[in-house]
């Protein structure tokens, strides 16, 4: 499976890494690696995760309290990850930024 990642979610990435990288240094590269962590779980078991609608799934990180929120197109062979979302912020953010 191929991987694409929107605009929006490199903005969430790199605005996580930053945040947690200030706080102690090392640590935005430890969010990235559980960042890429979920999204090989992802690739693995694509389904396996809670879907959010009829399109979107989210797979929570283990470490920080985001989700990585994506939508499965196995006919395509890719997965289209169009956020990174902060699990105790505005639940819908994702949905506004694209439109939902």
């Amino acid at each position: 499976m191929k991987v694409l990642l929107r605009g929006t979610a490199e903005s969430d990435l790199e605005d996580a890494f930053d945040y947690y990288e200030a706080a102690r240094a090392g640590l935005g590269a430890e969010f990235v690696t559980e960042f890429r962590r979920a999204v090989d779980q992802v690739i693995a078991h694509p389904r396996a995760w809670q879907p959010l609608d009829a399109v979107y799934r989210r797979c929570r990180l283990q470490r920080f309290p985001y989700g990585v929120i994506y939508g499965p197109d196995e006919k395509a062979g890719t997965i289209t990850v169009v956020a990174i979302a902060h699990l105790n912020r505005d639940p819908d953010r994702w949905r506004r930024r694209l439109g939902l």
